[in-house]
Parts: C-alpha cells; structure tokens; sequence
C-alpha cells in the first residue's frame, strides 16, 4: 500500500476514532445532565463540550502520528502542526473552564434582588478575577505554541522568562493602557465601585453597567452608555449612591408663603407616604430650612429602598404636595405683595 494512503486512512481512522469518544462523552453528559453539583455549587458542563468536539480527536492524532509512512520532515511538520492546534485547543478549553467556574460562583448570588452589595461585589472580582486568568491563559498558550515551532522557540521562551524587561518597554510605550490595567486590578481588590452601583460620574446619573480591564460602562438613566477609562475611578472623584447599602435618603423642596401651616404640610407629607408603595417606612421627615423676604423654603426628607424607587418616590411627593397646596392652601402659594399709597 502506498505510504501516503496509508498514512490518510490512519489519520482518518484516529479522527474518527476521536469523535466517537466525543459522542460517548456527550452522551454521558445527556445520561448524568449537564449540571455537576458540588458543595453547594452548581457546574454546567455544557459550554466544555465545544472545545471537546475538537480536542479529543486531535489527541487521537497526536498518538499515531509516530506510526505515519512519511518521511522524517513531513512527520517532524505534522507534528509540529498538530501541536500547535493542540496546544490552542488545550488553552480554549482551559478558558472554558474558567467561565464554567465564575459562572458557578456567580449563580449563588443574585443581583436582582434588593440588598445585593454583597453579590454585586462578588460579581465585579471574579469577572475581574476571570478576565486577568484568561489574559494570562492566552499569553501562555501563545508562548508554547511559538516554543514548538522550529526557529521561533526562543520568541515564546522570551516571552515567558523576560517578562519583566518586556514590561519595562511596553510601559514606556502604553503607560495608560498598563495603568488602566493595574487599577482594574485594583478595583477588583478594593471595589470601589461595583457592578450595578448607582453612580454619578461626570455630572451624569446611572448604573454600572460593565467592567473590564480597562474601562467600565456606565448605563445612564436615559439608556445612553458613559465609556470611562477604569482608572477614573481610583483618580477622581465620584458619587457612589450604593457603596455600603441600596438604601437612600432624598429630598423634595417646596417654597411657599409665610402663612402656610408647617404641621398641616407635615401631616400630609406623611399621609401620602403611606399610600405609596415606594416608601420603605424608615423616614419622613418635613422641616423648614430656609426663610427668605419672600417664601418659605420646606424640605420634605423621605426614604426608599433603591435608586429608581426614590427618584418615583420624590416626583410622586412633590406632585402630591403641589396639587394639596393648590386645592387646600392656594393663598399660601408663593406671591409677591405691594401695597400702595391709601387714599
């Protein structure tokens, strides 16, 4: 038999050899589910049988590439060539594997629900955590794909023993990029700020939205995204509405005439509160905080469990007081006052 054909069908047979060691491994997966339990983490599987598909039969052919009727070059570049998808392969996997892990972490804590600082903060390291392991994985996967290749071993060698000259030079020539990248890092230590923090940024209102390496997505409240640099957030400074609890205190200012009565004003500020699903009845508070030579400045305090409800909160009150004022007190709005010469 010619040593070409038989060399083909002996990678033929080794590849088909290899998928179906993928479909027994897919049906075991189907027979036991996807989703390992394991002290109280759930791990789906799932997203591993991509990187599978390709890996096993390629370590199928790694084992018979030594039996090849081929010549020493042609087997050497066989070799080197199913190394290299190997070793790609292996790092996909491997970075599989890493979101299957964040991701089981991430499912014990919830950040819909209301007191979610913990959960958020949970959220925001190991994305964090997650991103820097994968840039690590690619920088190693890349590293031993260049060791086998013929010639450009000493680039990947290079790579991983110079890192600390190769960090003198690229810091020089992208100090923001690797200061971004460190503050990130920082960020995923100290969190500053998390995912799903209520923020003030740039004079803006809104959400974190996203966080990377080097920069952070802010969804403001009229759904347009605020794209800052990461390390923003350690160099100046910011409104963090949700640093320790979601909990807020806001503020409605009226301004009336001197003749208003305070205790009925109070009264009322209390009453529509309690009518309001938005109050999370810790405070209500009405006190007069300024007097000027023509009103009466009132603030109104109240309390709500997040940033949305408060600012429902806040309109619901202010637009309720407006419209007692008009229909209870109309004389106590406020108004300019001239008195003219008697006859």
């Amino acid at each position: 038999m010619n040593n070409y054909l038989y060399s083909g069908i002996l990678l033929i047979c080794a590849y088909g050899v290899g998928w179906l060691l993928y479909l027994v491994v897919v049906i075991l997966l189907r027979r036991w589910g996807h989703t390992v339990s394991l002290k109280n983490f759930n791990i789906s599987l799932g997203p591993f049988k991509r990187p599978l598909r390709f890996l096993i039969p390629i370590l199928c052919i790694l084992t018979v590439i030594p039996s090849l009727r081929l010549t020493e070059k042609e087997r050497l570049l066989m070799s080197y060539l199913t190394h290299a998808i190997f070793i790609a392969l292996a790092g996909w996997a491997a970075i599989k594997i890493v979101h299957i892990l964040r991701d089981a972490i991430l499912d014990r804590y919830d950040i819909q629900v209301r007191d979610n600082a913990r959960a958020r903060g949970i959220h925001t390291q190991m994305r964090m955590l997650a991103n820097i392991i994968n840039a690590v994985i690619v920088l190693l996967t890349i590293s031993f794909i260049l060791i086998r290749i013929p010639g450009a071993g000493h680039i990947g060698v290079s790579i991983l023993a110079s890192a600390g000259i190769a960090g003198i030079v690229i810091g020089f020539a992208a100090q923001k990029a690797l200061g971004n990248l460190i503050a990130g890092i920082q960020i995923a230590i100290a969190q500053p700020v998390r995912l799903d923090d209520v923020v003030i940024v740039e004079n803006e209102w809104g959400w974190i939205e996203e966080i990377s390496l080097t920069f952070a997505v802010v969804r403001i409240w009229d759904l347009r995204r605020m794209v800052v640099p990461i390390s923003y957030f350690l160099e100046k400074p910011f409104q963090n509405w949700t640093r320790t609890n979601a909990d807020l205190l806001g503020t409605v200012f009226i301004y009336v005439d001197y003749n208003i009565p305070v205790k009925e004003i109070r009264d009322e500020l209390l009453r529509i509160l309690k009518e309001s699903p938005l109050w999370d009845k810790k405070v209500s508070v009405l006190q007069v905080t300024n007097m000027t030579e023509k009103t009466v400045e009132l603030r109104a305090l109240m309390s709500a469990a997040d940033s949305s409800s408060l600012w429902d909160l806040r309109c619901e009150v202010r637009e309720k007081l407006l419209e007692f004022l008009q229909t209870r007190f109309p004389e106590c709005l406020p108004r300019v006052r001239i008195e003219g010469d008697k006859l």
